[in-house]
């Protein structure tokens, strides 16, 4: 989706004989339906492999090369290809070919372990980390990397994302900021894990919630003033063993007020205090509505923005309804050169899937 936001020709390869795609990041993708268990089908996509610049595919390890269509198949055919190669544990060691999913690499990646409320069980922050962050966009800024080196050297390369590897890369604050002492206390008990009182969430009395991320102490002085509160009256901000203490009390203050009434005390200040949207408020806000951070498709619903934004040639996300199984599968084929006669006799042998019918009622 990334490398379709920023340009990209993207052509999804889906199964045929399959009602839907549970793929909900298919905006700006084109869809060709191929029965892979068909030799013939095999060719097909062999051919539309070597005549592309890259090649993305999520299967663990040994599932393309069956099919003979790993990375050195293909590579003797075009040596320009990059071909991506996103899986859970990589292609190497004892768990290449494990089944696995964002939890599971979180644990692996040593990141799951710092993340939770003190004196719980550790939790997965949603599959954000791993998935997205250390797969997904490692893997697409990866692809990036080698058409870079590839617009120098004309040659392309095999890219191993691992999950695993990509969310402890994104974490790597964790292990060079260990000598600061961020992390010398049990989980959920350090400044920025939940265990500092201003840094965390508080419900307000209309049962929403403010984000308060006040460590410096000009910002935490602040803080104290929209609250309320003296500052003569509270233990020090880095006394730690006073932190359940001050928290109880931001609990109580908090609690005074609705949402609104603290972004109204708040906003405009560098108290670092903001309200928690939820996924459908977040349109609406006025910062985000002056830069138009979020955006409604065709069918209304709303996504964020891609980005970064370039400043000559920004994403332009695709705001149609996402593909159907199939839709694309004429077109491409043909644009990949194959004869009107070719893409006949591969769907009446039920090798591919056409469904451009259905696509325009």
């Amino acid at each position: 989706m990334i490398l379709a936001d920023f340009g990209a020709r993207v052509i999804r390869v889906d199964r045929t004989k399959v009602a839907m795609t549970v793929d909900t990041q298919a905006r700006g993708k084109q869809s060709v339906a191929l029965n892979l268990k068909s030799p013939k089908a095999v060719a097909v996509l062999k051919r539309l492999c070597v005549q592309s610049d890259v090649v993305l595919e999520p299967y663990r390890k040994g599932v393309m090369e069956k099919m003979g269509l790993g990375p050195e198949d293909l590579l003797k055919e075009n040596p320009r290809l990059i071909y991506a190669r996103l899986t859970g544990y990589g292609q190497s060691g004892s768990y290449a070919r494990a089944a696995g999913h964002d939890i599971n690499y979180l644990a692996l990646s040593g990141l799951l372990s710092m993340l939770g409320r003190s004196s719980e069980k550790p939790y997965a922050p949603l599959n954000l980390v791993a998935d997205f962050a250390g797969g997904g966009l490692m893997c697409a800024f990866g692809i990036v990397l080698a058409l870079l080196e590839r617009s120098r050297s004309g040659q392309g390369q095999i890219i191993d994302a691992s999950m695993v590897e990509g969310a402890a890369y994104v974490g790597s604050f964790m292990w060079k900021s260990r000598s600061l002492g961020l992390w010398n206390r049990p989980r959920g008990e350090n400044m920025l894990d939940s265990g500092a009182p201003f840094y965390d969430t508080y419900r307000t009395s209309d049962g929403k919630y403010v984000a308060v991320g006040a460590i410096e102490p000009q910002f935490y002085e602040e803080l104290v003033q929209g609250l309320g509160l003296d500052d003569a009256d509270l233990p020090s901000q880095m006394s730690v063993s006073d932190w359940p203490q001050l928290r109880q009390t931001f609990t109580r203050v908090f609690a005074t007020k609705t949402q609104a009434e603290w972004g109204r005390i708040f906003d405009g200040t560098d108290a670092c205090v903001t309200p928690v949207l939820s996924l459908d408020e977040v349109l609406s806000h006025p910062h985000n509505q002056a830069r138009g951070s979020f955006f409604k498709d065709s069918q209304g619903e709303i996504s964020p923005r891609p980005a970064p934004v370039l400043s000559r040639s920004p994403a332009e996300a695709c705001r149609s309804r996402d593909p159907f199984i199939g839709e694309h599968t004429r077109a491409v084929l043909k644009e990949y050169r194959f004869e009107e006669a070719q893409i006949e006799q591969l769907l009446s042998a039920g090798i591919i899937e056409c469904n451009e019918a259905k696509a325009r009622l």
